[in-house]
């Protein structure tokens, strides 16, 4: 019978290999969500992934999905709409809206929930430097947006919202296009679900995606990419 690991105040994580399978990837319960403990997971292929009144979780599923920036649908309708919209795309000039946006849209997956305490976290995060969000507005409206990790040259993502069509598509693609200039390689999705296939996210198993996070987490973006501004979309695509 496997017995599920509870973590406490020590800043470790069990190996991946023994996470259940049912349900897929649960690894161990328990511990914090500070910085060191979240870069720790994140690096090591694993995510927090709970809903309120639960114990923190932590998950590392096989298969993965990922994004690989090549295998990115841009439809052609997409890369029309990016180049005649008047919408403006910024990166992290409002990822404390952006996150609170994507923990408070309806969803059909409460597994998805983002929590009080995770809010908390990442914006901790991304006071730090290692969270990050790209946004559409609409004039001085944030019609969507999305926000991650980031570990070496891999965003990890975690969520993304829309409140005007294309939205959320826009900010992925600005964010692929950026990742891209960068010669970065995939995103990393986490799960794969239906939204996410049609843009091009693939599952590989897991021992592949450590081998790749491996890889690509010794590497770094440079210094000013995540430097608050306004992207230029013309210019990345």
């Amino acid at each position: 019978m496997l017995t599920l690991t509870k973590l406490d105040e020590q800043l470790f994580f069990p190996p991946t290999e023994i996470a259940l399978t049912d349900p897929n990837g649960l690894l161990a319960f328990g511990g914090d969500l500070t910085a060191k403990r979240l870069l720790l997971a994140y690096s090591s292929g694993i995510f927090p992934w709970f809903s309120e009144n639960e114990p923190i979780m932590w998950w590392s599923p096989d298969p993965r999905g990922i994004l690989p920036l090549d295998n990115f649908n841009c439809s052609k309708s997409l890369k029309k709409f990016a180049r005649k919209s008047d919408y403006r795309i910024t990166i992290n000039r409002a990822f404390d809206l952006v996150i609170d946006k994507c923990a408070n849209i309806p969803r059909n997956d409460s597994g998805t929930w983002i929590t009080q305490e995770m809010i908390k976290a990442y914006k901790h995060l991304h006071q730090l430097g290692d969270a990050h969000s790209v946004e559409i507005w609409d004039e001085n409206t944030l019609v969507g947006g999305l926000y991650g990790i980031v570990v070496g040259k891999v965003f990890c993502g975690e969520s993304m919202f829309h409140k005007a069509t294309n939205a959320s598509k826009l900010a992925m693609l600005s964010l692929v296009k950026l990742l891209k200039s960068q010669s970065a390689e995939f995103i990393d999705c986490q799960m794969q679900n239906p939204h996410l296939a049609s843009l091009g996210c693939v599952e590989i198993p897991r021992t592949k995606f450590l081998s790749m996070l491996a890889v690509q987490s010794k590497q770094s973006f440079d210094d000013d990419i995540w430097q608050p501004r306004t992207l230029e979309l013309n210019k990345l695509l």
